[in-house]
């Protein structure tokens, strides 16, 4: 059905580059005319929304790790309210699509833009307006001195030509994209579903041969550690701080975020070190007037452990640096481990991505007020390890290495059919919305239960939240 879908039969130039041509019957108007801005304030007690590049405009919960990463003003007098329905905008991420409606009566950071939305049909609307050619539009109407600090200006937002289709036709475009979404939606979860198998069957593996070895007829001695259970008795357990030379920790310098180019410095952030694996490409590019600490240097063969791993859902937070393509140093979000020559370094890094280790790190981070879920480092360098002589665990190491290889490859084989389902739906949304595909007679075919099919937002391996702007 979807793949059927042919262009309207006639077309007039919009004037924009990146709308190109659009239905001959569609309004073209400037974003001016549709919108209104409102300064209501005062209202503390509504609930407080929040904005996000993928999931729009949301109530942010208060005790939710996932959305509790800004601090909370006490005093909420001065931000503003946004009605549902309105239109409201961070001014300092529209360029990324940072943007959407209201689900209800709401207060956002005073440094947002809320605006009356008078468009027919408000999914229509922000479906519109977070599409591909419109976050090119919101760049272009946004300035400063770097990507990271471009702030949209009320003059250029203005001049934003917005297609106006019909009242019913907006409904059958947003009757169309909510059955679409809801077939990707589902296709991406089931293959999230697999994934989660696989981790699981992979943890499992991992966690019998850091705690068990090879041999399953060794004789076993109780470890002493609730977690940790039975262990080979030929094998010792210490605590980190016993075999790691140092744990140094990164600073947080003024960055921005893209990425460090040529002979640049970049910062590594906490999310490059995730599943066993270093992220060469995600980091932030550091200022140039910085001076640089030899000591947080990141150099190919670290053990990297990131601080910022209390959510539940983090499989593992602990890589070693196979590559370097740009020269970083440590975030303040991330430890560098320096292990003595008594332990096998990759055997270490599969313990540190065990189900053991995890259960420590619950442990670290449960009660830490005031620590966003950040893994204190007093803590780590106590965590308890399972220890075989260093022949034995090069050997285990090696086994895993081999064994996981397979694994690994499916898992990133689903991982790839998953970004390539985003993008479909991307290309998809922002087709159907500017006019180039006609979804208008599939829409009047789909079953009466199409327009509730509409799923949850694909949030899953976000980048990191968004941070709450303040007016000055």
């Amino acid at each position: 059905m979807i793949a059927d879908l042919q262009p309207y039969p006639e077309y007039k130039e919009s004037g924009s580059r990146w709308l190109a041509a659009v239905p001959s019957h569609w309004e073209v108007r400037n974003l001016r005319t549709l919108i209104r801005p409102r300064t209501e304030r005062n209202r503390a007690d509504l609930p407080l929304l929040s904005v996000a590049r993928e999931k729009g405009v949301f109530v942010r919960s208060l005790t939710d790790e996932n959305d509790n990463h800004n601090v909370i003003p006490e005093d909420l007098s001065n931000y503003k309210v946004a009605r549902a329905g309105n239109l409201v905008i961070n001014k300092m991420k529209a360029w990324q699509g940072s943007m959407g409606i209201a689900p209800c009566d709401g207060i956002v950071s005073p440094a947002y833009f809320v605006f009356d939305f008078g468009i027919a049909n408000r999914a229509f609307g922000q479906s519109l307006l977070r599409s591909k050619p419109y976050v090119a539009h919101f760049g272009q109407a946004s300035d400063g001195v770097r990507v990271g600090q471009w702030d949209l200006t009320i003059a250029g937002m203005r001049q934003i030509p917005v297609l106006v289709p019909p009242p019913e036709e907006q409904a059958a475009i947003v009757r169309f994209l909510n059955y679409a979404n809801g077939r990707l939606e589902r296709a991406i979860r089931a293959k999230r579903k697999v994934i989660a198998l696989l981790n699981e069957q992979k943890q499992a593996i991992i966690h019998r041969a850091v705690t068990g070895g090879l041999d399953p007829s060794v004789p076993l001695k109780p470890s002493g550690i609730p977690w940790l259970g039975d262990i080979p008795k030929h094998w010792e357990v210490r605590r980190l701080r016993m075999i790691v030379h140092r744990i140094e920790q990164g600073v947080s310098p003024r960055s921005v975020g893209f990425l460090a180019e040529g002979d640049s410095w970049g910062v590594l952030k906490s999310g490059c070190v995730n599943r066993g694996v270093f992220r060469e490409t995600e980091h932030k590019q550091l200022a140039s007037d910085y001076e640089i600490d030899p000591a947080i240097v990141v150099k190919v063969g670290d053990v990297l452990i990131s601080r910022a791993c209390g959510s539940p859902s983090l499989v593992g937070s602990v890589g070693k640096v196979e590559s370097l393509k740009y020269r970083l140093i440590l975030s303040d979000k991330t430890f560098r481990a320096v292990f003595r020559e008594l332990v096998d370094v990759d055997f270490m890094v599969f313990a540190l991505n065990s189900r053991y280790y995890r259960d420590q790190v619950e442990q670290a981070i449960s009660g830490a007020e005031g620590m966003a879920n950040n893994l204190p480092l007093s803590s780590l360098r106590d965590f308890v390890f399972a220890l075989p002589p260093i022949k034995e665990a090069g050997q285990i190491a090696a086994h895993l290495r081999q064994n996981l290889t397979e694994m690994h490859t499916a898992i990133h084989r689903l991982e790839r059919e998953i970004a390539l389902l985003r993008e479909y739906r991307t290309r998809l949304v922002a087709d159907v919305v500017t006019g180039k595909l006609d979804v208008r007679e599939v829409a009047s075919q789909l079953p009466e239960e199409a327009a509730e099919m509409e799923a949850a937002p694909d949030t899953e391996e976000l980048s990191e939240p968004e941070p709450e702007e303040v007016e000055a």
